[in-house]
């Protein structure tokens, strides 16, 4: 798999290269915006790691011209905690977004899971439990659980990002959409009542204290 980095600054490009290096990731590097759209257009990119505030092109115009030519998965980082940047992000087709300062761990996370999805299969089992993500059917011991909308969407979300602690506010912005003004209790409600649905999984979905949630099996 080639990654693309792009950052101005030298030493966030090498720690942010070394740890998916370390991963058997192949990571191509670009200091600005219109280096970086060189390297995309010489190169078979797989996904790209985008900073916003950048010289000569910042990383909102770079996404314009890539998404003009591609869907190839983004992730943008940023500095920018403004709510609006981040919407802004999300209306030109970003993936997934990380703000800085970040941890390597979890962008190499975010990184594996989002290549992973790309490569999933149309049907997830984990013992008898199965999700079969284009009937949207999810059955236990092959009895099929009556889900809502919510939870189902909740259930694969976790599901495809296996292992990742995903925060209240995450959830709320990917499952319901920025549009929604509901809270952190909405998130909770829902996450008691898929719990109670999966019964004897209902254990898969931890909490992770003070940040939010997680799926995690013993594969």
């Amino acid at each position: 798999m080639n990654i693309l980095v792009v950052d101005d600054e030298k030493l966030i490009r090498n720690v942010i290269k070394n740890y998916l290096e370390n991963e058997k990731y192949n990571v191509y590097e670009a200091e600005n915006g219109i280096e970086a759209l060189e390297v995309f257009k010489e190169k078979e990119i797989d996904l790209i790691v985008l900073d916003i505030m950048m010289p000569k092109m910042d990383g909102f115009e770079v996404l314009k011209e890539i998404r003009k030519l591609s869907d190839v998965p983004v992730i943008m980082l940023t500095a920018m905690k403004e709510e609006l940047d981040k919407l802004h992000s999300f209306d030109l087709g970003v993936d997934d977004y990380i703000t800085k300062p970040f941890s390597p761990k979890e962008l190499t996370a975010r990184v594996k899971a989002i290549l992973k999805r790309l490569g999933a299969k149309d049907v997830y089992t984990y013992k008898d439990l199965t999700v079969d993500f284009k009937g949207r059917k999810v059955t236990i011991n092959n009895k099929e659980l009556e889900l809502t909308p919510k939870e189902y969407e909740l259930l694969t979300f976790f599901i495809k990002n296996e292992g990742i602690a995903l925060s209240r506010e995450q959830l709320l912005n990917i499952v319901w959409g920025y549009d929604f003004y509901g809270d952190d209790r909405t998130v909770d409600t829902h996450i008691k009542m898929l719990r109670h649905s999966l019964g004897t999984y209902r254990d898969l979905i931890k909490t992770v204290r003070s940040v939010g949630y997680k799926y995690e099996t013993n594969k």
